[in-house]
């Protein structure tokens, strides 16, 4: 199973507070485990929201918002992708991952749907096309830009 793994932005990481070499460090030899590991797909931290912008949906409108955003600890301040036996798996590594903030922190686990999830409304002709797009996603990736 494949799960998100999101890191809650802080009122640090919201002002653009850099992390330190030593947290640095610490974070990048967990991801070395985890690829390692094979449980590491993706992963990346994110700009603060000021950077950011929203789309509302509206029926056909459609309404664009600033950042900064409201609630800071509802923002995301960066993520990782994993690929895992189960939730209890992903738990143990998320267990033994460094803080990824100055003082309190919290990190989120969720599972990504899968194909199978989708059950008969998934048509074989959709299946087909989300397996040709995905295809083109890899030979994108393999390619610089």
């Amino acid at each position: 199973m494949r799960v998100m793994v999101i890191v809650k932005a802080t009122s640090d990481s919201e002002a653009g507070k850099m992390p330190g070499t030593e947290l640095l460090a610490a974070m990048g030899n967990f991801n070395e485990e985890l690829v390692k590991a094979g449980v590491m797909l993706a992963g990346e931290g994110l700009h603060p929201s000021a950077k950011g912008k929203r789309v509302r949906f509206s029926g056909k409108e459609r309404t664009v918002t600033d950042g900064p955003f409201a609630q800071t600890n509802e923002l995301i301040a960066g993520f990782w992708l994993w690929q895992v036996k189960s939730m209890d798996e992903a738990i143990s590594w998320v267990r033994r991952c460094p803080n990824p903030m100055e003082g309190e922190s919290e990190i989120e686990i969720r599972q990504v749907f899968e194909a199978e999830d989708f059950g008969a409304e998934f048509t074989p002709e959709l299946r087909e096309q989300e397996e040709r797009l995905r295809a083109q996603i890899d030979e994108q990736a393999d390619k610089p830009r």
